[in-house]
């Protein structure tokens, strides 16, 4: 694999149904409500009425000192079990959440295949790559920390 494209996986067991976890990943316009690397999320282009087309604008901080800006386009739903975009911008590819119930808690797994496009990720690729996937899991284990949080204080 190219040191500019990327397969990362996350998991995670969140002690809620899926349901509610289903509820808060499947609204990413709240999520800097409860994710604190996500600085803004706009709503580009709303949905058909199963959820596919909508196009959100994020905006993310990092662990590392930069920033990352890209639009991701919902481009296939499976009611409370998958949800799956296409990102474009400073970054490119496919991400998608799985959710499995497994008794009171979800199992969630989260897939990132994608392409660096900022220049000067890409000159530094070769020698950065163990860096940015450990940004990555940074920023992963912020967003189900804040999940957990946010979870605790709805229910």
């Amino acid at each position: 694999m190219p040191s500019t494209e990327f397969q990362l996986v996350t998991r995670w067991v969140i002690d809620a149904s899926v349901e509610d976890v289903w509820r808060m990943l499947n609204t990413p316009e709240t999520w800097p409500e409860w994710w604190p690397t996500v600085k803004d999320v706009t709503l580009l282009r709303e949905s058909d009425e199963i959820g596919i087309g909508a196009v959100h604008r994020m905006k993310w901080s990092t662990a590392l000192p930069y920033d990352l800006t890209f639009e991701i386009e919902t481009i296939r739903i499976v009611p409370l079990s998958i949800i799956e975009g296409r990102a474009y911008g400073e970054l490119e590819g496919i991400g998608r959440w799985t959710l499995q119930p497994e008794g009171s808690k979800c199992n969630v797994r989260y897939d990132w295949i994608v392409r660096l496009t900022k220049p000067w990720m890409i000159r530094l690729s070769f020698i950065l790559k163990p860096v940015f996937s450990w940004n990555h899991a940074v920023v992963m284990e912020r967003g189900r920390r804040g999940l957990v949080h946010r979870l605790a204080r709805d229910l």
